[in-house]
């Protein structure tokens, strides 16, 4: 079913990877941004779409909520050049709205505006785009998964069961036959808890080994479990990475994690 759709031309750009969770809160975005400046570090060229049309966070975390976009005329078309931060090129749909609004939109209006992000976008080469899915199974993951061809998809969830069974439904939907995006693995967040103060203490707090039980159900692999740390959320608020802060666990972890996306894509 998927190849009766007409794919973008996403010239130049090499592998899209979308990042998705079934539910909101348990940090796929912070996961989906720090991801791309890992990648970004690498040395490789990454791009960053905040595809959460109703809510956008990604501006807020880059600290570049009042940047504002350039548009140049090309033929006749009005092209969008992408903010850059950390090495990332950036979209988001938070750029062109005031923050204080919501946006009253059906579900058809919000993928024909994601779709835009992509067509709209003077991209240049890219060696990695990094899509930040709103949490759920919507007209946005639908629209995008059937507009353009994935390298594959990323699950974040937390260790919880409650948070697992929505993170199921995000990954059937991507494993569905008409779809079928391959799943590159499961991101454990919030996988334990370790006092500032008491660096040798480490609190299960939301369980221990969902992600791998996830990983394990859907015949794919665990890329990383990422402690809950508290500078990372502090971090995120003021517009900084988690390469910005002083908890190197945090940093390791999303570095292992960054090597072995780098590698299954390789491989595949």
């Amino acid at each position: 079913m998927s190849d009766l759709f007409e794919k973008l031309p996403m010239e130049g750009v090499k592998n899209i990877i979308v990042v998705a969770s079934g539910k909101g809160g348990v940090g796929k975005s912070t996961v989906a941004a720090n991801l791309a400046i890992a990648l970004a570090r690498n040395g490789l060229s990454t791009a960053l779409v905040d595809a959460d049309i109703f809510g956008p966070s990604i501006p807020k975390m880059f600290g570049i909520e009042d940047v504002k976009p350039d548009v140049t005329a090309l033929g006749d078309k009005e092209m969008i050049f992408p903010v850059i931060k950390y090495g990332v090129k950036i979209i988001s749909i938070g750029f062109f709205i005031d923050r204080s609004q919501s946006l009253i939109w059906r579900g058809p209006m919000a993928g024909k505006a994601v779709t835009q992000l992509f067509e709209d976008t003077q991209w240049g080469e890219i060696d990695y785009m990094i899509i930040d899915f709103p949490p759920g199974t919507s007209d946005i993951q639908l629209t995008t998964v059937q507009k353009l061809k994935l390298a594959g998809a990323i699950i974040v969830t937390t260790p919880q069961e409650i948070s697992l069974n929505d993170a199921r439904k995000a990954t059937s939907m991507f494993k569905n036959p008409d779809l079928n995006v391959p799943i590159l693995g499961i991101i454990e967040n919030m996988s334990w808890f370790t006092p500032e103060k008491h660096p040798d203490e480490t609190y299960y707090i939301f369980g221990k080994g969902g992600g791998l039980k996830l990983a394990k159900e859907f015949d794919t692999v665990l890329l990383g479990q990422i402690p809950l740390v508290l500078e990372v959320g502090t971090a995120a608020e003021k517009g900084l990475s988690v390469f910005s802060q002083n908890n190197k666990t945090v940093v390791n972890a999303f570095e292992q994690v960054t090597e072995m996306i780098i590698s299954r894509i390789e491989v595949k």
